[in-house]
């Protein structure tokens, strides 16, 4: 009984201090306190966030772009891109992308010592609410004959 009201406390503190994390000030440039508003931020608007690349044949490379905009009303800055296998290797813009310009991020999986379905995962890490976006890169690869 003592642990589980433990745990709830934990769980009640963690709660309380993510609440006051999205309501924290900010001091603008002249020292007055302002509030952040999660709708003046960036968001990223993907065109498609999951790719299906077909069957392919092992030890192939496929290539896609997940093309996005930023349709929020502040640049969008990306911090990080990871997949979830060393297969696939994510490569994305490292410049601020400004409200209403798009831009990709370049996804290339290789299949050398796959077979079967694959679901690859890409999560990007950006100034976005939430701060990670993910993406998929499916297909599957069948045995080189």
């Amino acid at each position: 009984m003592k642990k589980l009201f433990l745990a709830m406390l934990a769980l009640s503190m963690l709660m309380a201090c993510h609440s006051n994390q999205s309501n924290s000030n900010l001091t603008s440039a002249n020292g007055e306190a302002t509030t952040a508003n999660a709708g003046d931020g960036p968001v990223m608007k993907f065109d498609k966030e999951t790719h299906d690349f077909g069957k392919i044949k092992a030890g192939d490379k496929v290539t896609y772009e997940f093309k996005f905009t930023n349709t929020g009303k502040s640049p969008l800055i990306i911090s990080d891109a990871v997949a979830s296998c060393g297969c696939t290797k994510p490569e994305w813009p490292k410049t601020p992308i400004k409200p209403g310009e798009n831009a990709a991020i370049k996804v290339t999986f290789n299949s050398a010592g796959k077979v079967g379905l694959q679901d690859k995962q890409i999560t990007i890490t950006a100034n976005t609410n939430p701060a990670q976006n993910l993406v998929h890169l499916i297909g599957e690869v069948e045995m080189a004959k």
